[in-house]
């Protein structure tokens, strides 16, 4: 056999996987693949070239590249990440230098290997970088490094020295959130007291489960597992890891079991002063552990992440009002936002318009001035609905348009298709907004209107029901509940419109229309005489309103109104005189 000549250099090795790949394939075989050729042919092979690189080979869900300089490859990756960042797939990133051997076909050794395990360390989205590259890079290139600390990984004899890479300036969207300094929160390794270290498995993964949630909510910038489980198993001060990490918040928490009970606890800590900010227990059973793990992540971030958003809105803000930063004028944006009354749409939507002066591409607080346009409508205070509606959809457009990626936009821009009564789009658009953020309740509640409101009642009950089951304290429940009733009473389940009729009721009174659902739903009970009694007790005429007496109508279709009406014509409600 002939013996192949080999060469033998220094090099700089980007290796690159899409997260989740096989899984894609198994969910959408035809747009994933279609996705990845779109990003190898538009943002890949371009970067690569801009930067003088050298694929040496693409895989089914992959590629690596040869570059001479470090700078090279980690510029490559940052453009390449920032590039790729509205593609539906989540590529990892690994850079490494070290010696390679080139066999004319492939390239091979240790510096390949250790790209390739950085890789596996990188987060979807992220990028991870070697000790060589970052002594060799950290002076040249404008960008935030997250110290991993010493990391051991297959099939390299020493442990590597890993950082992670945020772009800063005019790369990806994590180094805007850097740069509007907000609070990060650490999710530390949940404390494995089953009794069992086979149940391993299980803590770890519901600890990563809450990572991956808060995540997607994008409120905060949460540390990666690859930081906060370095102090899996050790015994140090909540204090100390914040401080290690750059972390406002850290949350930890236990599981322990008692028979075929599970009990997990969790509680956050504000670091900065010690004081505990929220605590809560969850008792279950074991008997499905996997949907076990599912509900209790779920519950503990839709709790979770509302609590510290409050919790940053009591730090005290530094100097005077004309240096206030872009997230300080959005934080007191979202304070006036969540009082839920009248007249505090007006000072949230000063707030947030402040943050875009400083932060013109803030695209959280365009999708927030959207929010306040919507809630005018929704609680009828607005002076101009069609202006309202207007902007509602401009701004929820523009948040959007700013970053594809943040379910917020997306979430506004649903509901600002629902007052135009586009309720395709309002569904596409509340799906693409649970699809970045599962745990996003407000879309799901917002998939449920849209569906009742075109003509699915029993399609949208599940959505609206998910999203209040969660949020069991949420302020605006008074008007989700009555919602609920509505969507029971169009199903034709009159004892469950009842039911959620007078929950809303007992939350707020003064909610007008909740009253003829209730007498609607008695009236096709043939109740007549309670149907009356409701409208009675609250003051009403016993008559069939105008519609414009009903504070969810000006958005709906008229035969949406007519099977309201058709309940209180049988309970012997009749029209208004004269009509």
């Amino acid at each position: 056999m002939a013996e192949r000549e080999v060469q033998r250099r220094l090099a700089a090795i980007l290796a690159a996987d899409v997260a989740g790949y096989t899984r894609l394939m198994e969910d959408d075989t035809d747009g994933t693949v279609a996705a990845w050729q779109d990003a190898r042919e538009e943002v890949i092979k371009p970067q690569v070239a801009d930067h003088s690189g050298t694929i040496v080979k693409l895989t089914g869900d992959g590629f690596l590249v040869e570059f001479a300089t470090v700078q090279d490859a980690v510029n490559c990756a940052i453009q390449m990440q920032s590039g790729l960042a509205a593609s539906s797939l989540k590529f990892r990133i690994g850079i490494n230098l070290g010696d390679i051997v080139d066999d004319g076909e492939d390239i091979h050794g240790e510096g390949v290997n250790v790209a390739a395990r950085l890789e596996g360390l990188a987060e979807p989205g992220g990028i991870c970088i070697s000790g060589m590259v970052y002594d060799s890079i950290r002076n040249r290139i404008d960008a935030v490094f997250e110290d991993m600390g010493e990391q051991t990984v297959k099939n390299v004899s020493e442990p590597v020295h890993v950082y992670a890479i945020r772009a800063d300036g005019n790369g990806d969207h994590l180094g805007a959130d850097l740069a509007m300094q907000r609070p990060a929160v650490a999710v530390l390794p949940f404390d494995n007291m089953l009794g069992d270290t086979e149940q391993e498995y299980f803590v770890d993964g519901l600890t990563e489960d809450i990572i991956t949630a808060m995540t997607a909510w994008r409120s905060f910038p949460v540390i990666g597992r690859n930081s906060t489980f370095t102090f899996k198993d050790k015994a140090t001060m909540a204090q100390d890891i914040a401080k290690e990490l750059n972390a406002r918040y850290i949350l930890e928490g236990s599981v322990r079991k008692s028979g075929d009970r599970v009990r997990i606890t969790g509680q956050l800590l504000d670091a900065e002063t010690g004081h505990h900010i929220w605590a809560e227990r969850y008792d279950r059973n074991m008997s499905d552990i996997f949907d076990l793990q599912d509900e209790i992540s779920e519950r503990i971030v839709t709790t979770l992440v509302p609590e510290l958003e409050n919790a940053a809105r009591q730090i005290p803000s530094t100097g005077s009002s004309r240096n206030l930063g872009a997230w300080d004028y959005y934080l007191r944006g979202m304070a006036f936002l969540n009082e839920i009354r009248p007249d505090t749409s007006g000072p949230a939507r000063e707030m947030f318009e402040k943050a875009i002066e400083i932060e013109p591409e803030y695209a959280q607080a365009h999708a927030r001035i959207a929010l306040t346009h919507h809630r005018d409508l929704w609680i009828e205070v607005s002076d101009d609905a069609g202006r309202s509606i207007e902007a509602c959809l401009t701004y929820a457009l523009r948040a959007v348009e700013l970053d594809e990626q943040d379910c917020l936009g997306h979430w506004a821009l649903g509901l600002a298709s629902i007052w135009q009564r586009n309720y395709d789009k309002s569904l596409l658009e509340a799906d693409t907004a649970i699809r970045l953020n599962p745990t996003d309740l407000d879309a799901y509640f917002t998939r449920g209107v849209a569906l009742m409101m075109s003509g699915s009642p029993k399609e949208a009950i599940p959505n609206m029901l998910r999203a209040v089951q969660f949020n069991p304290l949420d302020g605006r429940n008074r008007m989700f509940f009555a919602l609920i009733a509505r969507a029971f009473l169009d199903a034709e389940n009159y004892d469950e419109a009842l039911n959620w009729g007078r929950q809303a009721l007992l939350r707020d009174s003064n909610l007008v229309g909740i009253h003829y659902t209730i007498a609607a739903a008695h009236g096709y009970l043939d109740d007549a005489m309670a149907a009356c009694k409701v409208l009675e007790d609250a003051g009403l005429p016993l008559q069939i309103p105008a519609e414009t007496a009903f504070w969810w109508t000006y958005q709906r279709e008229s035969n949406f109104n007519a099977l309201l009406c058709d309940g209180l014509r049988k309970a012997g409600i009749k029209e208004p005189a004269g009509d």
